[in-house]
C-alpha cells in the first residue's frame, strides 16, 4: 500500500466537508475519485497534498499515511521531496514563461548532479509530450488549453514522483484533448507512477481507473473496480446520468 487515508473528517469553519472517510491507493494503481460538485473529492485531495490549510480547511480527525509515514498537514513543498506531485485544477502554468522554463520550475528542489539529471528528465518529458519539445521557446500562456494541460503534467513529472495527484485533468478541454490526456495518464502509469485523480468526467475516469471511490455529500457511497462501478445500476443512474 502506497497511500492510506483513514477515518478522515474535515471542516471548513463550521461546515463539515468530509465525514469519516477512508481510502487506499496501492502502488501501481490508477484510482479515481468521482461524484457531484461539493461532495468532498477535492477536499480529500487537498488533505493528501498539504493544501487544506491554505484553503481554510482543517482536519478534525483521521490520518493520512504515505509509505508508512504520517503526512497529515505536511506543507506541499515537503511532500514534493517525499515523492508526491500535484497537477492542479485549471493547469496553473506560468503564462509569461516559456515551455522550457515552466518545466525547469518543476525541477527546483533538485540539488545533486542537477545539469545531467535535468537533461535526462527533459528528454523523457519531450518523448512523452512531443508537442512540448516543438514549443520549448513558446510562452505557456499562448498554448491551447490542451497543450497547457500537457505542460502541467510534464512539470509535475520532472521530479519523477511515486504518486501523482491529478485534480480535474479534463476540465475545459475539447473532446479530442480529453482522450489524449487520459491516454497520457495511462502511459505515465504504465511507466511506474501511481495515480490518484479527481475527475468530473466520471465515465472516462472509471474506464481508465483500476478502482474508484464515489463520493456523496462528504462520504464515500461506493467503492469498487472501475469496471464494476461502470456496471453498477445505482452509480449509472445517480452519477453517470443514465436512466
Amino acid at each position: 500500500m502506497l497511500l492510506e487515508v483513514t477515518n478522515l473528517t474535515v471542516h471548513y469553519g463550521t461546515v463539515q466537508a468530509l465525514n469519516n472517510i477512508s481510502l487506499e491507493v496501492d502502488q501501481g494503481e490508477i484510482i479515481a475519485l468521482i461524484g457531484p460538485n461539493g461532495a468532498g473529492k477535492s477536499t480529500a485531495l487537498k488533505s493528501i497534498c498539504g493544501l487544506l490549510k491554505a484553503t481554510g480547511g482543517e482536519i478534525k480527525t483521521g490520518e493520512v499515511i504515505f509509505k508508512e509515514e504520517s503526512i497529515k498537514n505536511i506543507p506541499p513543498h515537503d511532500l514534493v521531496k517525499k515523492g508526491i506531485s500535484l497537477v492542479p485544477e485549471g493547469r496553473r502554468v506560468f503564462p509569461t514563461m516559456n515551455v522550457l522554463e515552466n518545466l525547469e520550475m518543476g525541477f527546483y528542489t533538485q540539488s545533486s548532479n542537477i545539469k545531467k539529471l535535468l537533461t535526462e528528465r527533459l528528454e523523457n518529458i519531450f518523448l512523452l509530450f512531443p508537442v512540448l519539445s516543438e514549443r520549448q521557446k513558446q510562452k505557456a500562456g499562448t498554448l491551447s488549453t490542451g497543450e497547457q494541460q500537457m505542460l502541467s503534467l510534464g512539470r509535475a513529472l520532472m521530479l519523477k514522483p511515486e504518486l501523482l495527484l491529478l485534480d480535474e485533468p479534463s476540465l475545459g478541454l475539447s473532446p479530442n484533448y480529453v482522450e489524449e490526456v487520459f491516454e497520457k495518464v495511462k502511459k505515465i502509469n504504465n511507466d511506474g507512477t501511481t495515480i490518484l485523480l479527481v475527475e468530473q468526467n466520471a465515465r472516462m475516469a472509471l474506464e481508465y481507473a483500476n478502482r474508484g471511490y464515489v463520493f456523496k455529500i462528504g462520504e464515500i457511497a461506493f467503492e469498487d473496480t472501475g469496471k464494476n462501478l461502470l456496471e453498477n445500476d445505482e452509480v449509472r443512474k445517480s452519477f453517470l446520468g443514465e436512466y
